[in-house]
């Protein structure tokens, strides 16, 4: 079965802003983030991607857009089931707010629990994108072979519950992953199991290094926004 490189969108305007994008139109890359897209074809130089899969979000069909530039004729498709989660009420609301809602605390301890006013569950949300990624598994095979590889640029939260996924996490761990704007995750599927490969691989070791503000136990909502 196909090998999976999932990239996540560079950075936002809505994570600089520390928002929650969720859906909401018009949140574009921001100027590092237009960087990390820029610097995705010299990070890829050498794997021969078959086909390119995107959430419809325009920051991640802007982070595929230099990948595209530099391999004419490399099919690209849109793909709603791995968009961003539909957090509903809460999009567009800044995440320091949302710490003070009580649903909050079930997103960070019980997440298969968690569903968003006006919105979708996270159990929805890790479905639908396990289900995209299997169909896609079996498209790309069948067109390209047993050993092509493939690329989905998606969202930090789909991201995590498809690593989840893959390593049979029950969805209420997977919190406890992190994967940083334009980072690489990269899964092997097999007859029998898949393989964690790389887990967000950004060639950038700045996000370890302290901040003045020491980070909580709580997980960004979203993602987060990386390194400063």
């Amino acid at each position: 079965m196909p090998t999976l490189i999932l990239v996540r969108h560079g950075r936002s305007t809505a994570n600089t802003e520390g928002l929650l994008a969720g859906w909401t139109p018009g949140v574009a890359l921001d100027e590092r983030g237009t960087a990390q897209a820029a610097s995705l074809p010299g990070r890829l130089e050498g794997v021969p991607i078959s086909e390119v899969v995107a959430s419809p979000l325009q920051r991640c069909q802007e982070t595929i857009q230099p990948l595209l530039d530099a391999r004419p004729g490399l099919a690209a498709h849109s793909e709603e089931r791995i968009g961003e989660c539909h957090y509903g009420d809460w999009s567009g609301r800044k995440l320091a707010e949302l710490g003070d809602e009580p649903l909050m605390e079930v997103v960070q301890a019980h997440p298969s629990a968690a569903a968003f006013p006006g919105g979708e569950s996270m159990r929805a949300m890790q479905t639908r994108a396990a289900e995209a990624v299997r169909e896609w598994n079996a498209r790309v095979e069948r067109d390209h072979g047993a050993d092509a590889v493939y690329l989905m640029c998606s969202h930090g939260d789909i991201i995590k519950s498809l690593v989840a996924d893959a390593l049979g996490l029950h969805l209420d761990l997977f919190q406890r992953i992190s994967v940083e704007p334009c980072s690489i995750t990269v899964i092997r599927y097999t007859r029998l199991r898949p393989f964690l490969v790389r887990l967000g691989d950004t060639g950038d070791f700045a996000s370890l290094v302290p901040r003045e503000e020491a980070a909580g136990g709580d997980a960004p909502v979203g993602g987060g926004a990386g390194a400063p």
